[in-house]
């Protein structure tokens, strides 16, 4: 980064940050006359049109924004840093240097990378899509400090840390204070969150948990371990106390359906202070896998038109790991991001357990443009033989289209990063995806085709 870069970040940051200790208190009129400012300041084309589209949410009284206004009024003031890493470094700054690598050396980085730095974890959860790594290998810290100063060249400042369970390493806190220039999403089972940990978290104000919950208490202990929901509750009111903003991690399966779909259960984590949420779906490919605790596809279109229903009613952020293709246009898998487990395996996916390069022994450029990561981005978005476009609501490798996963596996020569991999490829698991991935096409298809909130990613 060049002197005037170095400038330019620090003015933009400091404008933002004074423009946060102003906002909790103006008016909506007063925020629309600020994202013109923000507007004037941004360069790159796209982020105008967040921030273009950000004004009209405000005009309209959109609940996300009384979200970021609750948000910017009740986290500890040394979050607002988080705030500024996310929308200066992040987005504004980021996409730009991100461009012009683009331009100098023919691949786009990736907004964000997925680090697992230990698979240990003192939970059991029923299926598990990590259960099956060894729980020896720690990624070292000097290792996951050269990835995150590579990202940073490459202008990646977004870091998800999962495992395992994140907070059985206390050294991982010396690594999110020296980059407190970053974002740090930490996926987490909540146990380890007391109030040390909670009050380091509150000192550094760069570090977003997202908790996991199943359900109800019930559906949660029933795969957690008994008295988890009740520690999950209270950590999670213990974060809202300390001004820590949090999110959740819900792994849908067939058990828990009409929980994690249904407005009360949203409007509880709402409450309890979550300001983001992230859906993810049940993949065989843990501890026992079991093809009956996948959502049936009538299940994963209620999820589907939950998500969608909660952005334009709820005030928090909602994401949807499978069906939110059409917002990112496919899957974003060997190159818009990546994972890096914790024996220095790097697999195009958190559920793709199959890897080519180690981080321990290549450059996180040679790894981007690698001839594995560049075979997959080649298939994306994905096509069956029979269409000449792609469906963004069926963007995955595993359980949309399954036949690219095994056809990659057999070119490239990748090897299962953990114990029993392979069994996804073929016999009875390899079956039971080809007939879901049948069904959800035969469902999706028509509402791909016809819905009106999709009709402009056609």
């Amino acid at each position: 980064m060049t002197i005037l870069d170095a400038t330019k970040k620090n003015l933009t940051a400091k404008g933002l940050e004074m423009l946060l200790n102003l906002s909790a208190r103006v008016s909506d009129d007063d925020l629309i006359k600020l994202t013109y400012f923000a507007e004037k300041i941004t360069k790159d084309e796209s982020v105008k049109k967040v921030i273009v589209n950000a004004r009209e949410q405000i005009k309209q009284s959109h609940p996300w924004v009384e979200l970021g206004k609750r948000t910017i009024k009740e986290v500890a003031p040394s979050y607002r840093r988080l705030i500024v890493n996310f929308f200066v470094n992040s987005i504004s700054l980021s996409v730009s240097k991100r461009r012009e690598i683009e331009k100098k050396e023919g691949f786009f980085p990736p907004f964000q990378i997925v680090i697992s730095p230990s698979m240990r974890c003192n939970l059991h959860c029923q299926g598990c899509y990590a259960w099956q790594y060894k729980k020896e290998d720690d990624l070292p810290l000097e290792v996951i400090d050269r990835v995150i100063t590579e990202g940073k060249e490459l202008g990646i400042y977004f870091y998800t840390i999962s495992g395992g369970e994140p907070f059985h390493r206390k050294d991982l806190m010396k690594i999110y204070k020296k980059h407190n220039d970053v974002v740090f999403h930490i996926y987490t089972n909540g146990t380890l969150l007391d109030q040390a940990c909670i009050q380091e978290l509150v000192e550094l104000g760069n570090v977003i948990p997202l908790i996991s919950i199943e359900g109800s208490k019930q559906e949660t202990d029933n795969r957690r371990g008994k008295g988890i929901y009740e520690i999950v509750m209270k950590t999670m009111d213990n974060l809202r106390e300390s001004g820590v903003p949090f999110g959740f991690s819900i792994t849908h399966t067939s058990l828990n359906t009409r929980t994690v779909t249904s407005d009360e259960f949203i409007d509880m984590l709402i409450k309890k202070g979550a300001i983001v949420g992230w859906f993810f779906q049940y993949i065989p490919i843990g501890g026992n896998p079991d093809l009956s605790l996948i959502p049936n596809v009538k299940d994963r279109d209620l999820r589907r038109r939950a998500v969608l229903r909660w952005r334009n009613e709820k005030p928090i952020v909602v994401y949807d790991f499978w069906n939110d293709g059409p917002l990112v246009k496919g899957c974003i898998a060997g190159g818009r991001y990546l994972h890096i487990i914790s024996n220095g395996d790097v697999e195009p996916c958190v559920f793709v357990h199959f890897a080519v390069d180690n981080i321990k022994l290549k450059s996180l450029k040679e790894i981007l443009t690698s001839p594995f990561f560049k075979a997959i981005q080649r298939r994306q978005p994905y096509l069956d033989g029979d269409e000449k476009k792609p469906n963004y609501l069926r963007p995955c490798m595993i359980i949309d289209h399954p036949e690219v996963l095994r056809e990659l596996i057999q070119e490239t020569g990748a090897h299962a990063t953990c114990k029993d991999a392979e069994k996804i490829l073929v016999g009875k698991l390899a079956a039971g995806l080809n007939k879901r991935a049948k069904e959800w096409k035969e469902i999706s298809d028509p509402i791909w085709k016809n819905a009106k909130e999709y009709q402009k990613y056609h």
